[in-house]
């Protein structure tokens, strides 16, 4: 069977704050593990308003610190903002204060706009050493070796294991080099997710921590009980694209019952072309997506993700996803 996981963006609803916003998502990730999720990921982003995860690896230790048996890590790291010897420091600490269920998914994107990034005082050329840096941070991780005077403590032989993201052709390549898992982002940058597929499972090299291809396809999904309902719900992440194509981020908004008053038409065409692979509507019309998306990718694991205004919808949500994913 496909395995189901959760990707939290730590959403902060208009009216709340980032507190209720965390305290929000180690309920979920309470629900989640009952269910049967695989993983509970979190995402680095930052100066966006309406996201409460920029601390990502402190976010990580709130959710496994809660939980029991659910893996828990980063969907991802962005690391051209961080040295490698402080991320396997940081997930060296995760890893053994939570054996065995510690996940580090790698991005090369800032995970934020121009301004805020030289804000995080990184190098221009950051992002092009990416490659090097994940060959670095894997070997911080890794046993130590003769002569190895730079050590991660804690890090050095933890083998946390490290999973390749991307939303283009780069990121699949590099982790079919490397022999990594591959987890694209086509919840919200779905038009490379096919080639990216094919060019990873035909590249793909074994490594010592993968001896086959493994594909983590995102998406979106709203579930209620009624398509009606799911509808108007998604008008949430729907406002929250329109703020991000007008340079507008705010806090989540809630639902409206008109989007047509809010977005122009050629915004409407760019937020639907953006949430390709969103599903919105009740357990059958969600299954009825998952399945024609598991068909087409020969996805291992979908991992979903779900703004919702609020909590209480998006725990049922989630708890539907559970019930299509179990159907399937």
């Amino acid at each position: 069977m496909t395995q189901y996981s959760v990707l939290d963006l730590a959403p902060i609803p208009q009216g709340t704050t980032a507190g209720d916003s965390l305290r929000n998502s180690l309920d979920l990730a309470q629900h989640a593990e009952r269910w049967g999720y695989t993983r509970y990921w979190l995402a680095e982003h930052h100066n966006f308003p309406g996201i409460a995860s920029a601390a990502t690896s402190v976010v990580i230790g709130h959710i496994a610190g809660g939980t029991s048996t659910i893996r828990v890590g980063a969907g991802g790291i962005m690391l051209p903002n961080h040295s490698p010897l402080v991320i396997a420091e940081q997930f060296g600490t995760l890893e053994s204060l939570y054996p065995g269920r510690i996940d580090l998914g790698l991005g090369r994107a800032p995970g934020t706009d121009q301004l805020t990034w030289r804000a995080l005082r990184r190098d221009p050329g950051a992002a092009e050493r990416f490659p090097q840096d994940v060959a670095e941070l894997q070997a911080l991780l890794g046993p130590a070796q003769p002569d190895q005077r730079i050590h991660a403590v804690p890090g050095v032989g933890t083998q946390v294991p490290l999973w390749m993201l991307g939303s283009s052709l780069f990121g699949a390549q590099l982790a079919a080099h490397m022999g990594l898992p591959f987890a694209f982002a086509s919840h919200f940058a779905p038009d490379a997710l096919i080639e990216a597929l094919a060019i990873y499972r035909a590249r793909f090299t074994p490594s010592a921590q993968l001896d086959r291809p493994y594909a983590v396809v995102g998406v979106g999904v709203v579930a209620a009980d009624t398509d009606i309902e799911a509808q108007r719900i998604a008008t949430s992440v729907r406002q929250a694209f329109v703020g991000i194509i007008r340079n507008a981020r705010t806090q989540l908004p809630p639902p409206v019952d008109d989007m047509d008053a809010i977005w122009s038409p050629a915004e409407k065409a760019h937020v639907e072309r953006m949430l390709r692979y969103t599903f919105v509507g009740a357990k059958e019309t969600v299954r009825a997506g998952l399945a024609k998306t598991i068909a087409e990718t020969g996805a291992d694991e979908i991992m979903a993700t779900g703004m919702i205004f609020d909590h209480a919808a998006r725990v049922r949500s989630y708890e539907i996803l559970a019930e299509a994913m179990r159907g399937l």
